[in-house]
């Protein structure tokens, strides 16, 4: 089983994730996090930003997954992952996977800036520390048109956020 989040930086994917990770592992369920910020570290550090970069960053993710996939851990991309059409592409080539939104607001988002790059993203044009390719600022997100769950981490707690996934995974997992 693969999960393959998207949701802005700052939505809540990791910390979900790991949430979700830690108490299914208490019922000996296997599960690995495929993050994307970790990944992009080792396994993806000559990639950028572009529309290019970042689609083969998610197949690459997707490939890990899907090897781990095949020994039964559910697997969790714990990505961004921007676009519809490589979203589409990852649930044509791998078996059983779902794609969850974790839906946060803008101006949540603008609240956590856990990273600080919408502080960035937001300086005016010129600044030098601008960031110009921030996700759903000024870099396109193409909101999914028909996720398998969404998460709305903007009015949820984070522990009903987890609780719905760990349904959802459970739902699917007995299926599988």
């Amino acid at each position: 089983m693969i999960i393959q989040f998207c949701g802005l930086s700052g939505s809540g994917k990791t910390t979900i994730a790991r949430r979700v990770k830690e108490l299914l592992s208490e019922k000996n369920i296997p599960v690995e996090i495929i993050d994307g910020d970790e990944y992009r570290k080792v396994l993806c550090a000559d990639l950028g930003f572009s529309r290019e970069d970042r689609n083969t960053n998610i197949r690459r993710l997707a490939f890990v997954a899907g090897k781990l996939s095949s020994y039964n851990i559910i697997s969790i991309i714990c990505a961004i992952n921007p676009y519809e059409s490589v979203r589409n592409e990852v649930k044509a080539a791998y078996p059983n996977v779902s794609t969850v939104f974790i839906d946060c607001g803008l101006e949540e988002l603008i609240k956590r800036d856990t990273k600080g790059l919408y502080k960035k993203a937001l300086l005016p044009h010129g600044h030098p520390d601008k960031v110009h390719n921030l996700t759903g600022v000024n870099d396109p997100f193409d909101v999914p048109g028909n996720p398998d769950l969404i998460i709305r981490s903007d009015s949820e707690e984070v522990g009903e956020s987890v609780e719905k996934l760990i349904a959802f995974i459970l739902s699917q997992y007995q299926c599988a």
